[in-house]
């Protein structure tokens, strides 16, 4: 039987998208973690890479493959509501730190919608196209159902959002060092905010403390930005 045959076989059962998402996310942890954690080694961005390229190879439908990857998508709900343990350790300082999070929850939550939409605009994007940027910093979940009720593009944001957090997971240590940010509260809050779920995944890398003020961030921006942008944006698109 040839190679082609038996991945026409294979592409038939459910679990094949499953076992290759798996391994793909584990060989990539596994480089990670021989490039010394280092941030440009992100397992997500070396994971999806590996799929999608491998995707193209065998020219397999996305459909196909989600069929049977889609336990993984599943997981992310009771993942996200797990969240709230590493979190719950953090109360007394959540506490004293609940206005000046709030105020910058509001402010990043808008600069990440208005600041991506301006500049899409300058650069002559479109309607349809400047409605899928906003929600980019949001959880993909979110982000698409945000799109969809605006007149953005469901799928167009999907792949903006995920676009930013692997952009937001590399670069942000680069940024805190520059700007000489060394609270691991901080950290987290901004990351969170501003690329959402892979963000969370690389603040937890860094210290259970960041990683659980990024999941609070990534959870009240996405709640925020929902609320918010659909009246907001008829504003800022005239």
């Amino acid at each position: 039987m040839s190679a082609s045959a038996i991945w026409v076989y294979l592409a038939a059962s459910p679990l094949l998208g499953l076992t290759l998402t798996l391994l793909a996310y584990l060989a990539a942890s596994r480089i990670h973690q021989r490039c010394g954690g280092h941030p440009l080694a992100n397992p997500v961005l070396l994971a999806v890479a590996t799929l999608v390229g491998l995707l193209w190879l065998t020219d397999t439908p996305y459909r196909t493959y989600f069929d049977g990857a889609q336990f993984v998508h599943f997981l992310l709900g009771p993942a996200t509501v797990a969240l709230a343990i590493p979190l719950h350790a953090q109360l007394p300082r959540l506490r004293r730190m609940a206005m000046p999070l709030l105020l910058a929850l509001l402010i990043g939550s808008l600069t990440a919608a208005v600041s991506a939409v301006a500049i899409g605009a300058l650069l002559g994007a479109s309607r349809a196209t400047l409605l899928s940027l906003a929600p980019k910093s949001v959880t993909t979940p979110i982000a698409m159902g945000i799109a969809e009720r605006t007149g953005g593009l469901p799928s167009l944001t999907a792949v903006l959002v995920i676009l930013t957090g692997v952009l937001g997971a590399i670069l942000a240590r680069y940024i805190y060092r520059a700007l000489h940010i060394d609270d691991d509260a901080q950290r987290g809050f901004a990351l969170g905010i501003a690329a959402h779920g892979i963000g969370t995944a690389r603040a937890f890398q860094e210290s259970e403390q960041m990683g659980a003020f990024a999941a609070l961030a990534m959870g009240l921006n996405g709640l925020l930005t929902a609320l918010l942008l659909p009246i907001v944006m008829p504003f800022v698109l005239g």
